[in-house]
């Protein structure tokens, strides 16, 4: 949980409405970031985005991670205009990946494991809608994979499931202190591991 939940951003969020219409909203088009050859990019939104970055980190295959915002009205927002709720923003992990060597089932799979997907804008003491549980698409592909796999976990869990599967819109990275923050030790100094393959428990702290 970052700073500003625990001085009350989080909360605040929760019963904020989105931004209106105004010079500083945006009508936001697609992510056109284009990965490398050969590689592919999707976007998920399980909550505060530091663990969840750091458990895709570890999946073999993923080349990349970046975390960021999307599906908001405001243009470059920053993490206090996006914990504001007044954006409409989602904290996201944007993973590049190799179709090759890890499949979107598997990303799917991790999504599903990293948080509650029943909770509407909230995960554990993180509250607003910039914790929503979202899976963000490039390709129809990936959007039949995400809905297949969304009504299989509903019907395990026997309760609804309130994840939004949309296409993925422009990316905006966080800022930098934000990006692979548990790897790098987080405010405290103690380094979690992004190896490949490692099940060591993820501990999300700011």
């Amino acid at each position: 949980m970052s700073w500003l939940n625990k001085l009350g951003f989080g909360a605040r969020a929760a019963t904020e409405s989105p931004m209106d219409s105004s010079s500083s909203s945006i009508s936001q088009g697609p992510d056109d970031d284009i990965p490398p050859p050969g590689q592919q990019l999707a976007q998920f939104g399980a909550g505060c985005f530091w663990g969840v970055e750091l458990a895709y980190q570890r999946v073999p295959g993923v080349t990349k991670t970046e975390v960021g915002y999307t599906q908001g009205y405001l243009h470059n927002p920053t993490y206090e205009d996006v914990c504001s709720g007044t954006t409409n923003h989602s904290e996201v992990v944007r993973v590049q990946y190799d179709p090759n060597e890890c499949r979107f089932e598997t990303l799917l799979d991790v999504f599903w494991s990293r948080h509650d997907p029943t909770t509407l804008n909230r995960q554990g003491n993180d509250v607003g809608t910039q914790y929503r549980s979202g899976i963000y698409f490039y390709t129809p592909e990936q959007e039949k994979a995400a809905v297949e796999s969304k009504d299989r976990h509903e019907k395990l869990l026997n309760r609804k499931i309130v994840t939004e599967i949309l296409p993925a819109k422009k990316f905006y990275s966080a800022e930098e202190y934000h990006q692979q923050y548990l790897a790098k030790g987080g405010r405290t100094g103690s380094k979690q591991s992004a190896d490949k393959g490692c099940n060591d428990p993820i501990r999300c702290y700011g």
